[in-house]
């Protein structure tokens, strides 16, 4: 049992890549973000809890605030769905640690749809997120909820096809052979489909709502969305939701297009380089928040359905053309 447990696969799930990292790039993402923000703004940003290292443990700081919070529930909610929603969203996205290799020899369980797996499993994550805002009775919460399932609608089949068209040039639904592909081949799979890649990183953004798709959120608008009743510790799973899910889209473009852990070949190494990976797609998709504003509501879905759409098609097929003409090599 214990050298099971100590196995590369089973700690690649666990810690680098798995779960233990994903709270760590969350912790640094949120820190980095404070940061250029604040920086974009003539602001210090974090600052006062640790000095000497310009204010890195404040989101530290702040998650042991939101523990020790005693959660304020309304009355009036689902007490139920109010509060199991944001455990069972956030065991949803656990559930693809077990498929994401850290390396040649580090996943916990082999599937030749490990792609497949994964993208189910993020189609899956925002009916909790809708529940979250139904069981709130809050106005703002459930409008929160219904732009969720409306843009959910719109994104999902982009971030599919675009996910599909940078398998298809692999010719492999299996994340570790993904990577084998292209280390046989000597190319990432951005070098050989660079559309695919880019709505893939847009489609992302829309998932995890980031900038400019930050519209189930809304600050301005409608408070936090379906958030807006949770306190303590249940906001703050509530709130790392959508790094958690930036952090495994991260490393599905990390395998698809990065050439996964490559340089590496073996576990802990292969995940570190991983991790690097994922956490530089998370740093690209937050610093947009400096430089972009937020999309109204009826362009983002126009945009998705009408520019991006037939850019994840026509990415789908050049990665059917550029795989026949590799067989043919």
């Amino acid at each position: 049992m214990i050298e099971w447990l100590m196995s590369p696969a089973v700690l690649s799930a666990l810690l680098m890549p798995g779960a233990a990292a994903a709270l760590l790039s969350a912790l640094i993402i949120i820190y980095l973000e404070r940061k250029l923000t604040a920086r974009a703004q003539r602001r210090i940003g974090p600052y006062y809890v640790s000095r000497r290292i310009a204010g890195a443990l404040q989101p530290m700081a702040d998650g042991i605030r939101f523990f020790f919070q005693e959660p304020v529930i309304p009355i009036s909610v689902d007490i139920p769905a109010f509060v199991l929603a944001p455990a069972l969203v956030t065991a949803v996205l656990l559930v693809t640690f077990s498929v994401i290799p850290g390396g040649p020899a580090a996943v916990a369980v082999e599937s030749p749809t490990s792609l497949l797996i994964v993208l189910a499993a993020l189609a899956l994550s925002p009916i909790p997120i809708i529940i979250m805002g139904w069981a709130s009775d809050n106005r703002f919460s459930l409008l929160g909820s219904l732009r969720e399932a409306i843009l959910n609608s719109s994104y999902e089949p982009v971030l599919l096809l675009a996910a599909l068209a940078g398998a298809s040039v692999l010719g492999t639904l299996d994340l570790v052979e993904a990577v084998e592909v292209q280390a046989r081949l000597g190319l990432p799979g951005i070098i050989l489909n660079p559309l695919a890649a880019l709505v893939f990183f847009v489609a992302a953004l829309a998932a995890c709502d980031r900038i400019p798709f930050d519209l189930v959120l809304g600050e301005q608008e409608i408070v936090a969305g379906p958030y807006t009743e949770y306190s303590g510790v249940l906001f703050a799973v509530a709130m790392a939701i959508d790094y958690l899910k930036l952090y495994i889209l991260g490393l599905v473009f990390a395998v698809l297009f990065l050439g996964g852990w490559l340089p590496a070949t073996s576990w802990p190494w292969s995940g570190i380089v991983l991790f690097l990976k994922a956490l530089a797609f998370m740093l690209l998709a937050v610093y947009l928040r400096v430089v972009y504003g937020r999309a109204r509501l009826d362009k983002a879905l126009r945009g998705l359905w009408k520019f991006y759409f037939p850019l994840a098609l026509a990415a789908l097929a050049w990665g059917q053309v550029v795989s026949y003409i590799m067989s043919l090599v």
